[in-house]
């Protein structure tokens, strides 16, 4: 059982995800809340596996509490939930350690498939996230070239960053860049445009 946090400030949109979840036999809503303050409380009673979290709220924005999460080591996974489809915001979010960024306007389809993806482990940007038209192969750093070689191993983030001798947080970085340039929204999508670029060689 897939066990879920809800962090939205809007009680109508949090009753909306939380009916399309319980239509999921191997998905419960444990706790839902509209702060960053009762997130944490919430978290730290439930031990949920995955929070969903909105990126604006009415005191700011959740930005803090996933690079906090990500520094503490804490087992739950993030899945940003978001109004927004602008690139920058996919990639600050997967920098500071979310594993995950679906659009409100795709949650209907996508929400589901994302919040499984991530507990398998691996990284889910949503399909409608505007990204620039493709021109011929993306150029990718060394590093993120070793990165995306790892990734593809279905290593974790930790392991990852251990191997590079490097911490979390650019780890995420490295990870954030290579979903962009590759414009990839899974771990599958991700090896077919790396096999398609000749980036494995």
């Amino acid at each position: 059982m897939i066990r879920i946090v809800l962090l939205d400030d809007h009680a109508i949109v949090r009753e909306g995800i939380k009916r399309l979840l319980e239509c999921e036999t191997d998905m419960a809503v444990c706790a839902e809340c509209g702060t960053v303050n009762q997130a944490i409380s919430h978290l730290q009673r439930h031990g949920p596996d995955v929070l969903v979290a909105d990126i604006s709220l009415a005191e700011g924005n959740s930005f803090s509490l996933v690079e906090n999460l990500a520094k503490a080591g804490v087992g739950v996974k993030v899945l940003m939930l978001s109004m927004h489809d602008n690139p920058a915001f996919v990639s600050k979010s997967l920098s500071l350690g979310a594993a995950g960024y679906v659009t409100k306007a795709a949650a209907a389809k996508e929400l589901v498939p994302a919040l499984r993806r991530v507990m398998a482990g691996e990284t889910y940007v949503s399909s409608d996230i505007r990204r620039p038209a493709p021109s011929g192969a993306p150029k990718l750093t060394q590093r993120e070239l070793d990165t995306l070689k790892l990734l593809l191993q279905g290593l974790s983030a930790k392991t990852i960053a251990g191997r590079l001798g490097i911490n979390d947080k650019t780890m995420y970085g490295h990870r954030a860049n290579i979903m962009l340039k590759l414009q990839a929204r899974d771990l599958t999508d991700l090896q077919e445009k790396a096999v398609r670029f000749g980036l494995l060689d």
